[in-house]
């Protein structure tokens, strides 16, 4: 049996749409390829936004801002010292974009103007660290990325 080019033409894509299902069908139905959204309620977080960014703003215009490091024992959160410990309350949200079974939250407890978060509880990779805090009353938010090795 003789195959011109026309029927050729026709066999190439229907190997090829083939091959593009079954890799679709491959990425759906395999829990090693999780596709979750990143924010689980969209649109109700991003109606929001003006009041997040207003106390993204509050954090900015601090003269002594927190700052976080990876350290070897954690992450280190440093509070500057002029802030009062028992006025001080917030969370910490530990993001990690690649999955959200590792996603924590923890309270603002201070030592000494600083909060650590041991090793133990994070695993290698890339962290959003989101700081919500409220002080005298005026709330505050702020945005990092950390990499732990």
């Amino acid at each position: 049996m003789k195959i011109n080019w026309g029927t050729g033409i026709v066999i190439a894509f229907g190997l090829f749409m083939t091959f593009i299902l079954y890799f679709v069908f491959e990425v759906q139905s395999n829990s090693k390829y999780d596709n979750d959204l990143v924010v689980e309620e969209y649109y109700k977080h991003d109606s929001h936004f003006q009041e997040e960014m207003s106390r993204i703003q509050n954090a900015h215009d601090l003269q002594q801002k927190p700052t976080i490091e990876y350290i070897a024992e954690g992450v280190k959160i440093v509070f500057p010292v002029k802030f009062e410990t028992d006025k001080l309350k917030g969370n910490i949200l530990l993001y990690r974009p690649s999955n959200k079974k590792f996603d924590f939250n923890t309270p603002i407890t201070l030592t000494n103007s600083t909060l650590l978060i041991p090793k133990s509880k994070l695993i290698k990779g890339r962290w959003d660290v989101t700081m919500e805090w409220q002080y005298d009353g005026k709330k505050y938010l702020s945005k990092e990325v950390i990499f732990v090795n």
